[in-house]
C-alpha cells in the first residue's frame, strides 16, 4: 500500500521564501562607513581592476566599527563588510568602464 503526501502550496512558498538569502544585518551601514571612510582615502579600483589589498583594508576597518555596533563576532563582522566594500567594488568598476 502506498503512502501519499499532501501539499499545501501557501505552506511551501512561505518556506521558499524563509529559505530565500536575507540581507545581513548591517550591511547598508557598512556600505555606508566604507563609502564615507575607506574607499576615499584609497580607491577600490585602480586601473580598472579591483585593488585587493585596499578592498581587505576598508573591509577590516568597517568590521571593527560593525563589530562595536553590533557586537557580533569577528567573522559575521568581517563576514559583512568584505560583501558591503565587494559591492562598492564592483559598482564602482562598472561605472569606470561606464
Amino acid at each position: 500500500m502506498a503512502s501519499t503526501r499532501s501539499l499545501h502550496w501557501a505552506t511551501a512558498m512561505k518556506a521558499i521564501q524563509a529559505d530565500r538569502a536575507k540581507r545581513p544585518a548591517g550591511l547598508l551601514a557598512a556600505q555606508g562607513f566604507i563609502a564615507a571612510t575607506s574607499a576615499k582615502r584609497r580607491p577600490l579600483v585602480v586601473g580598472g581592476a579591483y585593488d585587493k589589498a585596499a578592498i581587505m583594508s576598508a573591509a577590516i576597518t568597517a568590521a571593527k566599527v560593525h563589530q562595536g555596533r553590533t557586537g557580533s563576532t569577528w567573522g559575521e563582522a568581517l563576514s559583512v563588510t568584505l560583501k558591503a566594500t565587494w559591492a562598492l567594488a564592483k559598482a564602482a568598476r562598472a561605472a569606470r568602464t561606464h
